[in-house]
């Protein structure tokens, strides 16, 4: 049993990380919408709702074991309450990841050039909502690895406090990267589509075994970090610095036809 224990708490305790990490990486974006002296503060309290939430939860264990009861049911689709949280915290991250994309291909941008800073208390909505998903998540996968075993809360509490506290470590570093490369933030956006999807097919009752989901996305991670490292070869063999990435250029577009326009001008009136 003791075995049983240790295999489980460090299989556990590997996932707790992962779904840390998405957790951490939709919070370092919503993050980044405030101003840069905000950010921190923004991240470090999202991490600890994310810590108190899932601690809350795991004390709640009998009561989120009692969400399994059918309350009604559509045709051959039976809806328990886990299945209704799951249900709308999948659409909730379906929904706020299209629209992250969507802004980030096609966001409003001011006179500056920089994306228009959101309000404090928006942002942290947001993210103590998103914690609240991401903590479900995080508990129903604990209650269904360890489940009733002996001592299984203590490896479950365990588990979830390792996981916060990665979370804490790498939160300055993880945030300035996925701020720092745009191409890094569509992929992690892309990681919470799929994680939303899986939620909602397992709120439907068809399960979605998380390995695959997180082995596709370590691979498609793996393959952008091989990218950037070649990326920033070439930039070195040439001498080059990194030029900014960016992915809504609708001022740009317009500065520069402004620009064009002007000069245009000033050479007619030179002429």
């Amino acid at each position: 049993m003791a075995a049983d224990l240790i295999i489980g708490f460090l299989t556990l305790t590997a996932l707790e990380i992962v779904l840390g990490i998405d957790n951490l990486v939709f919070i370092s974006i919503l993050a980044s919408k405030l101003p840069e002296n905000q950010r921190a503060k923004a991240r470090n309290l999202g991490i600890g709702l994310a810590l108190v939430s899932r601690l809350a939860l795991l004390a709640s264990i009998a009561w989120i074991m009692s969400l399994t009861t059918v309350l009604f049911s559509i045709g051959s689709f039976d809806f328990s309450g886990q299945s209704l949280i799951l249900l709308i915290g999948g659409f909730f991250l379906i929904g706020k990841a299209t629209f992250e994309i969507h802004e980030n291909l096609e966001g409003e941008e001011d006179h500056a050039g920089s994306k228009v800073k959101a309000a404090f208390g928006v942002v942290v909505t947001q993210i103590v909502l998103l914690d609240i998903i991401f903590s479900l998540d995080s508990v129903i996968t604990a209650v269904g690895m360890i489940g009733d075993k002996p001592g299984g809360i203590w490896v479950m509490v365990a588990a979830v406090v390792i996981a916060v506290i990665v979370m804490l470590v790498s939160a300055g570093p993880l945030g300035r990267f996925v701020h720092d490369h745009p191409t890094v933030k569509m992929l992690a956006l892309s990681f919470l589509l799929l994680i939303g999807v899986s939620l909602v097919a397992d709120g439907l009752g068809f399960h979605m075994d998380k390995a695959i989901i997180y082995t596709a996305m370590g691979f498609s991670l793996f393959v952008e970090i091989l990218n950037l490292l070649v990326a920033k070869r070439r930039r070195a063999k040439k001498g080059e610095q990194p030029a900014p990435v960016r992915l809504s250029s609708r001022y740009a577009d317009t500065g520069s036809a402004s620009g064009a326009k002007g000069h245009g001008e000033s050479g007619s009136g030179t002429a």
